[in-house]
């Protein structure tokens, strides 16, 4: 497992977290998804060999926040 911790922007509220950590959570491979919203932060537990940090970085991303 590998882990990763993402800085991501237009987080606000506990819509964006659950929007986040569901839609990470539901790809084959992720373990855990932690949305720190505050820092602006979501930490990623992931089988590298089922999915990888791109695929992660795109579902963020379709959800309408940013990966930076």
């Amino acid at each position: 497992m590998t882990n990763k911790t993402l800085n991501v922007q237009g987080m606000s509220c506990g819509h964006c977290v659950n929007s986040v950590e569901s839609s990470v959570g539901e790809l084959n491979g992720v373990e855990t998804v932690n949305v720190h919203l505050q820092d602006g932060k979501v930490d990623v537990t992931f089988d590298p060999e089922k999915v990888d940090l791109k695929e992660i970085t795109e579902v963020i991303e379709e959800q309408g926040y940013d990966v930076v």
